[in-house]
């Protein structure tokens, strides 16, 4: 009897041990990649002592804020895309997922959350981005370089290549102008909404020393930049 009742007590040793030590071990509550500890080994630990922080790096969310007057036009379930400042990084697809309730009463903007897929890690907490919303219909336009464009006052304009007849009938390769509808730029893109179609070659740079019916030959060896999202040069 005092063999089984020092067994039992040994038994009651071992799981008041394992219990210490399951109240001392820290689990994860969802997967997600650590950053640096906040805590050395050895350290005595107070409740609510920061450890180590664990980020969720797919998917991510992205908070922006719009003007209150075009809250009503990002309902949840909006397309968004995200931007990087890192040139290394293109553009993410998202949707909106959540709208404050509230609106801020120093900017009256309203904070919007959206959630993006990140399988590659590239999007970090805390990153800088930039954030597009479409709040109208989609239209075709088509992007050109902006050097392309001549400005003038009654109107801007973009020289087309195309097959032309001299004179005395003869073909030559040759620009003709043509009139464009222009809408809105990024980078060094500019759209045309209308006045070209897509497929057509146009002249990219040296507008300024064109006029209708000029005769030209091709030279892509130098091209303007075209670049929707530019880096900025370091000086």
């Amino acid at each position: 009897m005092e063999t089984v009742a020092e067994r039992k007590q040994v038994d009651a040793q071992i799981e008041e041990i394992r219990a210490t030590i399951a109240r001392k071990t820290i689990l994860a509550p969802f997967s997600g990649i650590l950053g640096l500890r906040q805590v050395n080994l050895g350290q005595y630990l107070s409740a609510g002592n920061p450890v180590v922080p664990l980020q969720s790096l797919d998917p991510v969310y992205v908070n922006f804020s719009v003007p209150q007057q075009d809250a009503e036009r990002v309902p949840v379930g909006r397309n968004v895309r995200v931007t990087a400042t890192d040139a290394r990084t293109l553009g993410f697809a998202g949707k909106v997922t959540a709208i404050n309730s509230v609106v801020d009463e120093a900017t009256r903007n309203i904070q919007i959350q959206a959630t993006l897929a990140n399988p590659n890690s590239r999007l970090r907490p805390g990153m800088f981005v930039q954030t597009e919303v479409a709040l109208g219909g989609s239209s075709p336009v088509v992007p050109v370089p902006a050097s392309a464009i001549s400005y003038a006052p009654y109107g801007d304009s973009v020289f087309v290549v195309a097959d032309l007849k001299n004179a005395e009938g003869q073909s030559y390769r040759g620009v003709r102008q043509q009139f464009v509808k222009l809408g809105p730029a990024r980078g060094d893109q500019i759209s045309v909404i209308s006045g070209i179609q897509s497929g057509e070659e146009i002249v990219s740079s040296g507008v300024f020393k064109l006029r209708n019916g000029a005769s030209i030959l091709v030279d892509n060896k130098s091209q303007p930049s075209n670049n929707p999202v530019p880096k900025a040069e370091d000086n």
